[in-house]
């Protein structure tokens, strides 16, 4: 599909359908338990696994499918329309591995993307930090050069996979006095003496880990660091950039989750002797649904053709943060309308309107807020 073109080629067509199937069949039947028990969906995991889907968006060379954005959005879509846990088994070990991709040597390249690429690893991002989230450049974690290795201590906020992950990318300071051109990229591998404090207690996404990641004096090999030291702020920039638009479609996919059991349930029950698909003030909010919805699809898949392109007129920064932005904002709209579609029923655990609403609120903060969506919008329309 190029930059200009939004219809889906027939091999992704098919490849939406193969997997619409496989979540069905294999990881909608969890996603309740998982949710209810705050559980990892390792029986999600293994069916992806078992359809090579952590290799899907890696490089061929390397073990990976070498797919287009466009695609590995759909992947991602599907799996969040039933479970968005699961979903960010396959997002989370990818964003890991795009440093490793576009700034790593080739030895980092041969020793850590065919592992994820096989699913026997799985991979976090560790940037934020308890008072550095947006303000990325006030991180504290330290990395001090000792010979042929960096001695690295601090503790990582808000990191997904925590504990779960056996590969580690982690941003620290080697400069402390140069603000963001201080940070420098490592990769860390969970044997080394990474600790994870304690685990969140969270309103969505619960069966995605999320955790407080301890470096207590973590001994990490210089041939570990990815790119130059002070290359750290852009390689994280560079990397949310390319990992905005599919966070767009986990947020599309949950979105479509709500939409598709709405109007499934607005069919089936009644009310005044008719199903409330009758009743007009409902078909037009089930209307407004699924426009919003299909309309961040739309700008979703725009972002991620201009990442397919190569980003060819340097709009990506701008039209990731559309794709992601809107994307967030749609499926907690869309989420909260369904519950309403639903009653009382939609307030209850019993009917799965509420854990959309529920993970949908995170796709407005993680990977940059939607305020900080807002600012990187405006930036570059006002300069």
């Amino acid at each position: 599909m190029d930059q200009f073109s939004f219809a889906l080629a027939d091999t992704q067509k098919q490849f939406r359908g193969v997997i619409r199937q496989l979540c069905e069949e294999r990881i909608a039947p969890y996603a309740a338990e998982v949710d209810r028990d705050a559980a990892f969906p390792w029986e999600g995991f293994k069916a992806c696994v078992e359809m090579e889907l952590c290799a899907l968006g890696l490089p061929v060379e390397f073990g990976g499918a070498g797919a287009d954005h466009v695609t590995q959005a759909i992947m991602v879509e599907e799996l969040a329309r039933v479970c968005a846990s699961t979903s960010v088994t396959m997002l989370i070990s990818k964003l890991g591995m795009i440093p490793i991709m576009n700034w790593g040597s080739t030895e980092l390249k041969d020793t850590y993307i065919p592992r994820v690429a096989s699913g026997s690893a799985q991979a976090s991002y560790c940037l934020s930090e308890a008072d550095a989230g947006s303000d990325v450049a006030a991180m504290r974690c330290r990395a001090v050069r000792d010979g042929d290795h960096y001695v690295l201590s601090g503790t990582k906020y808000w990191i997904t996979n925590a504990g779960v992950s056996d590969i580690y990318v982690v941003f620290a300071k080697t400069d402390p006095d140069a603000g963001h051109r201080g940070i420098t990229c490592f990769v860390v591998e969970a044997d080394w003496g990474v600790r994870v404090a304690k685990l969140e207690h969270k309103m969505g996404l619960r069966g995605s880990p999320t955790g407080e990641v301890v470096f207590d004096e973590v001994r990490v090999p210089v041939s570990n660091r990815v790119g130059e030291e002070g290359q750290g702020f852009t390689i994280a920039m560079h990397t949310l950039d390319r990992s905005r638009p599919t966070i767009g479609a986990q947020a599309v996919g949950i979105a479509q989750g709500a939409l598709d059991y709405a109007a499934r349930y607005m069919g089936q029950r009644t009310a005044f002797g008719q199903p409330i698909a009758e009743f007009q003030g409902l078909r037009f909010m089930i209307a407004d649904m699924a426009m919003r919805t299909e309309a961040a699809r739309t700008l979703v898949y725009r972002a991620c053709s201009v990442i397919d392109a190569g980003d060819p007129d340097g709009e990506l920064s701008m039209v990731g943060a559309m794709a992601k932005c809107f994307a967030s904002d749609t499926a907690m709209a869309v989420a909260t309308d369904a519950v309403q579609l639903l009653g009382g029923y939609g307030y209850t655990t019993e009917f799965p309107a509420e854990r959309f609403m529920r993970d949908a609120k995170i796709t407005q903060i993680y990977e940059g807020t939607n305020q900080i969506q807002r600012v990187v919008i405006s930036k570059k329309l006002l300069g």
